[in-house]
């Protein structure tokens, strides 16, 4: 949008958190309406009605305080949090950082939040306007049961989600990782699937970009195998390709343009173990519809985006549904699951 380019640089000029501390007060002030779609891009996923493929992924709105307005912008769907049991400040500030010459961001911010009980009381008063709101679960830091953190997640939060994520892919907790292996991975989803209730919300798995060889058909049959609805993929990647900005070397996860390549491998490597057993969300360095077609004809049902906010503005996810309208008469497709692992 042009306001936007012209806004940015005062955005800018602020540091990354507190410029979305300001966005997500902003945001606050907007009015609640329905969005109307082109029909060509409603799908069904995970037994849920996604009015658009194009949906906010976790990070955003942290602490479920602007879900409906994010939908109002333009959004097909929202997925808030990491929210983790108990509230925790996160790392030390800084902890974000934008890097505009690679249009990439990277971040330490270790699920700062206040708490899933804050949260569901937000979510149960919130009106929905338009797709469904996900909510994404994590562990506190210093747990002694990380297992039993993600059971308490599913539990507590079920009531408010239309799906939930269960997020261990994040590189900024400790160890967290560890989950995605093989023994680890299958204690813990077997412990969700027994926590969850019958007609409860669909449970999504976000994965990694980060994997070894054989780790994609490993973590997709476990996934399967414990009823998950869909995998996420991928998160933030802990590798770092070359850079130009000067915060190339702040650890962190690193998202944004130079995590496209490696996210994309990533869903093609999900798509070809699973078969399309399983729905997959594409996720990491979208920012346009040309990044969001390559990766549903790649085989993503869905995608998220988050990044691409900073450098092209909120009402990004519209525009790229928009393309995507487009795109679809272009290759004479009624739907958009018509276009999912079209080059698979």
């Amino acid at each position: 949008m042009v306001w936007y380019r012209l806004l940015r640089p005062l955005v800018f000029a602020l540091d990354a958190e507190s410029a979305h501390r300001a966005t997500i007060a902003g945001v606050k002030w907007l009015p609640l309406h329905d969005q109307h779609f082109p029909a060509s891009l409603k799908s069904q996923v995970a037994g849920l009605t996604f009015p658009s493929p194009v949906g906010l992924g976790a990070g955003f709105d942290k602490d479920a305080e602007i879900a409906a307005e994010m939908l109002t912008l333009g959004f097909g769907f929202v997925e808030v949090g990491t929210l983790t049991p108990r509230p925790q400040a996160g790392n030390s500030k800084p902890r974000l950082f934008r890097l505009p010459e690679d249009k990439a961001v990277i971040n330490r911010m270790g699920f700062n939040n206040d708490g899933q009980p804050r949260a569901f009381a937000r979510l149960k008063g919130t009106k929905r306007a338009g797709g469904p709101i996900g909510v994404n679960i994590g562990a506190n830091k210093d747990s002694p049961d990380r297992v039993g953190d993600y059971v308490a997640g599913v539990q507590a939060m079920s009531a408010v989600a239309d799906y939930l994520t269960v997020n261990i892919s994040s590189p900024n907790t400790p160890g967290l990782r560890a989950l995605q292996d093989q023994g680890a991975l299958d204690t813990l989803l077997s412990a969700i699937a027994g926590a969850r209730e019958k007609g409860g919300p669909p449970v999504f798995l976000k994965v990694a970009p980060d994997l070894e060889s054989g780790d994609s058909a490993r973590i997709a049959r476990a996934a399967i195998d414990n009823g998950i609805d869909a995998l996420i993929v991928a998160n933030t990647t802990v590798s770092r390709p070359p850079l130009k900005s000067r915060h190339s070397g702040e650890q962190g996860g690193l998202s944004g343009d130079p995590l496209k390549p490696l996210a994309l491998d990533a869903l093609r490597q999900f798509r070809s173990a699973s078969g399309g057993a399983i729905p997959l969300i594409g996720c990491g360095g979208i920012a346009n519809a040309d990044d969001a077609w390559e990766r549903i004809r790649a085989g993503a049902s869905l995608v998220q985006l988050y990044s691409a906010m900073v450098f092209e503005g909120p009402h990004v996810g519209r525009r790229i549904g928009a393309g995507l309208a487009r795109k679809l008469d272009e290759a004479g497709l009624s739907t958009i699951a018509e276009a999912v692992g079209a080059d698979a």
